[in-house]
């Protein structure tokens, strides 16, 4: 797949700024660290050439910005969107988040993003630089006399090693291939953990949900979180603290979460791209949806414009409630 330069990007939003097809971009900025890279709003072709950014650290998936930008900025907001933010930005259309006409959206390729986990495994702690040189990560640290070369390919971030597609499901500029859906072991892990035994599933998430901080990153990171309020942010809920009081309350936030998002979420990712505690939180999101694909038929959120979940789409062939529960078992 042909690999996109920081340049096609900038000349391809600087044309769209100069005819008046566009009033802004939003695109990626430098950040504190070479590898912390942020999400930042341009207006000219000037500020896009000091300070836009495109390298293996760009994973953010912009398509959740556009439901507050869209109703703020003037004029059309340009967004570049990777082959799997396009589902999300799809997904956010069929819920009416925003307005399609406020939004121009380049498509672009992508052969996955970096995890600064993996890459500190390898280089260590200390990064005082970082840069893509190719196909690999050039690592300076504050520990090492020379620079550590790392291959990009080692360390990929999950979703993109798992990726479930190459295809742009959405834009109005394609820059690259259009790229097709990709064969995936995405499911894998999940039916790993379907193997273990309830106890042995139960000590699996106490110890990952037992790390959180409830930091809110998930949520607030997630395409399919965009209530304007959450019960988790409501004082009358009994469950708004900002720290789990205890494991029930601990494992409660992200199990309605993950039950806010059955059959809308897109498995894009960015739950567990954000986490500071590394929790493995798409693993809950695709449970869900493998169940979906196991008694629904297979179906991949956001894949079209106004289609409906399973979930929320009526057919006199819907599982009764009784045959999904010994499906379950039959997979416990």
């Amino acid at each position: 797949m042909q690999k996109i330069t920081r340049e096609q990007l900038i000349d391809q939003a600087s044309e769209l700024l100069a005819n008046g097809t566009v009033s802004t971009v939003l695109g990626w900025g430098a950040g504190e660290f070479g590898y912390d890279v942020t999400p930042t709003l341009f207006k000219t072709a000037e500020e896009m050439q000091n300070g836009f950014v495109f390298n293996d650290f760009c994973g953010a998936n912009f398509s959740k910005y556009l439901v507050s930008k869209t109703k703020t900025l003037e004029g059309k907001l340009l967004v570049f969107l990777k082959p799997c933010d396009t589902y999300s930005f799809n997904q956010l259309l069929t819920e009416h988040r925003f307005d399609r006409e406020k939004v121009y959206v380049v498509g672009i390729p992508c052969e996955g993003m970096a995890d600064i986990a993996k890459v500190k495994e390898i280089s260590g702690e200390g990064i005082s630089s970082i840069a893509s040189d190719g196909d690999r990560i050039v690592v300076t640290t504050l520990y090492a006399d020379a620079p550590v070369k790392i291959d990009a390919r080692n360390v990929l971030a999950e979703r993109c090693i798992h990726c479930k597609s190459k295809k742009h499901v959405a834009y109005d500029t394609l820059l690259g291939e259009e790229g097709d859906v990709v064969a995936s072991a995405r499911f894998d892990e999940v039916t790993r953990l379907e193997s273990m035994t309830p106890d042995e599933r139960f000590a699996f998430w106490q110890n990952e949900l037992s790390k959180c901080i409830r930091c809110n990153a998930c949520r607030d990171a997630c395409p399919a979180c965009t209530c304007e309020t959450c019960v988790f942010d409501n004082p009358k809920s009994g469950v708004e603290n900002k720290s789990p009081s205890n494991s029930f309350e601990e494992q409660m936030f992200h199990i309605i979460r993950a039950f806010h998002v059955a059959g809308r979420c897109t498995d894009c990712g960015e739950c567990a791209r954000v986490c500071p505690q590394n929790i493995p939180l798409h693993l809950l999101n695709r449970k869900f949806i493998k169940d979906i694909n196991t008694f629904y038929g297979e179906y991949q959120a956001g894949a079209e414009v106004g289609s409906r979940s399973p979930l929320t789409d009526y057919t006199t062939e819907d599982l009764e409630p009784s045959e999904i529960f010994v499906g379950r078992n039959e997979h416990a």
